[in-house]
């Protein structure tokens, strides 16, 4: 339990004395953590769903009688781009928000946000409302990774950290093979008519969100969250009830001793100079190597995902009805390098997997931009090449997530996540699928081989900032990775 110091009271913060964090670290596995993985992982479904979907629909939303007077470049460019913006500014608005107000308020919010866009993007008419509630639906899914990464790495013990943060992240393929699968059902003509079955796609997605929603009532607040922010009683509460749930399921043992207790003085909101100083000056070292992964991988992703299904049909003349196929088989291997490889990231250790993932994918892609420039490739090949690549960058791209997540204080953790993914996606989110748009309209091979080359390349240079930087945070518990600014000297 909490102890107070004797000075506490008027003369300033509490100094609280808790075990919470090494309680929650060393809980075994149990159905109370499967609550949390499903209630809060689900939501990268939604988004691969999403953005997987709109790249498969972008050859019929463009076909006369759509009921939408928009080109498929349009789709897969500017509402590409858009919603990407969007994303980047919901992080940074929603990941403030979950600092001061919590990380639970922030993640019913949020979908409660995405639920709403989506909907009303079925009901497009006119481009400019395709286009603001694209923004509007990213501007949901970008609060959600501040939100959920931050209290799904506060929860989860720090000896299954890894592979779990790896395995909710790479989930995005899940959604993406329905969202392939989908997208087949929808554009058959003999099922809907061409102007009807990308909408009753958006709806599907409003469906899965509410029966999410449903489940994430039952995620606990961050009992790490609470103690900051003056609540220790109710994290001692939610801490106490997990613990019975987790000696109920294994028989009603005693769990064993936590590792130790850590004395923080309680606080209020950090200030964004606080967090500036702290991510850009404390540690220089980990904010570069954050912003290498993430620009590395959102350029990669967000290019390829949203130009994949415009690739097949402009040079291997496959059918935009099609492309679904193709897309859920490399999604399949995107899902199955997390859950393969992220055990792997807790045994033999962050630095050499991150490292091994970025550029092992990077000297992959090179190799796939070569055979496709020499027409080697058809769009059987092309696919598996993809799968191969896209087996390691998936791990190495999760991994983003999970190290900017883990390795800078708490009172930063959703501040930190929303400004790396803000920054890394606006710099290979926004321009890589307007650049490879462009590329791929131009249907010159070597337009699209060079696009291939600077993906290949920014993953590779990622890599190595990962192989110079990278942290040793396997098995340790978030507070020995980063103390707490609100640690108490002792």
């Amino acid at each position: 339990m909490s102890a107070t110091s004797p000075s506490a009271g008027r003369e300033g913060p509490r100094a609280v004395t808790t075990a919470v964090p090494a309680r929650l670290d060393r809980l075994p596995w149990s159905r109370w953590h499967w609550t949390i993985v499903i209630g809060l992982g689900t939501v990268w479904i939604l988004d691969g769903l999403e953005v997987t979907v709109v790249g498969n629909i972008a050859g019929r939303l463009s076909e006369e009688g759509s009921g939408l007077p928009i080109t498929s470049a349009q789709v897969t460019g500017v509402a590409a781009a858009v919603y990407v913006a969007g994303a980047c500014l919901g992080a940074l608005v929603f990941g403030w928000m979950t600092e001061r107000f919590g990380r639970k308020k922030l993640f019913i919010i949020t979908l409660g946000v995405y639920l709403g866009a989506t909907a009303m993007t079925a009901f497009s008419f006119e481009t400019w409302w395709f286009f603001l509630f694209r923004f509007l639906t990213g501007f949901g899914i970008g609060g959600e990774y501040a939100a959920i990464n931050s209290a799904i790495d506060e929860l989860i013990p720090s000896k299954y950290r890894g592979r779990v943060d790896l395995i909710i992240n790479g989930s995005f393929w899940l959604g993406a093979i329905g969202g392939s699968l989908l997208s087949i059902v929808m554009l058959d003509t003999d099922i809907f008519p061409v102007n009807i079955g990308w909408r009753l796609t958006f709806g599907f997605g409003v469906v899965l969100g509410l029966v999410i929603l449903l489940v994430r009532r039952n995620v606990p607040e961050s009992p790490r969250w609470l103690i900051i922010h003056g609540r220790q009683d109710e994290a001692e509460e939610l801490v106490d009830e997990a613990e019975r749930q987790v000696r109920d399921q294994h028989g009603g043992g005693e769990l064993e001793a936590p590792a130790g207790e850590i004395t923080i003085h309680q606080r209020g909101m950090v200030t964004f100079g606080e967090v500036g100083r702290t991510v850009f000056s404390t540690y220089r070292k980990r904010a570069a190597l954050g912003l290498a992964l993430f620009v590395g991988q959102a350029f990669l992703y967000n290019a390829i995902t949203f130009g994949f299904g415009a690739i097949l049909t402009t040079f291997f003349d496959v059918p935009t009805g099609s492309t679904g196929y193709y897309f859920a088989v490399i999604a399949a291997g995107n899902f199955l390098g997390p859950l393969l490889l992220g055990h792997l990231f807790d045994s033999v250790g962050r630095r050499v997997m991150i490292t091994t993932t970025y550029v092992g994918s990077g000297l992959l892609l090179f190799g796939t931009a070569y055979l496709f420039d020499q027409g080697h490739l058809n769009a059987t090949t092309m696919t598996a090449c993809w799968c191969v690549v896209l087996f390691l960058a998936s791990a190495g791209a999760s991994s983003a997530y999970l190290t900017v997540s883990e390795i800078f204080p708490m009172e930063t953790r959703a501040m930190a996540i929303a400004f790396f993914y803000a920054i890394g996606t606006a710099a290979g989110g926004i321009s890589g699928p307007l650049i490879f748009a462009k590329l791929t309209e131009s249907g010159v091979v070597g337009d699209t081989v060079l696009a291939f080359q600077i993906g290949a390349g920014l993953m590779c240079a990622a890599g190595l900032v990962a192989a110079a930087f990278a942290v040793k945070a396997e098995r340790r518990s978030l507070e020995d990775i980063a103390a707490p600014l609100s640690t108490a000297k002792r």
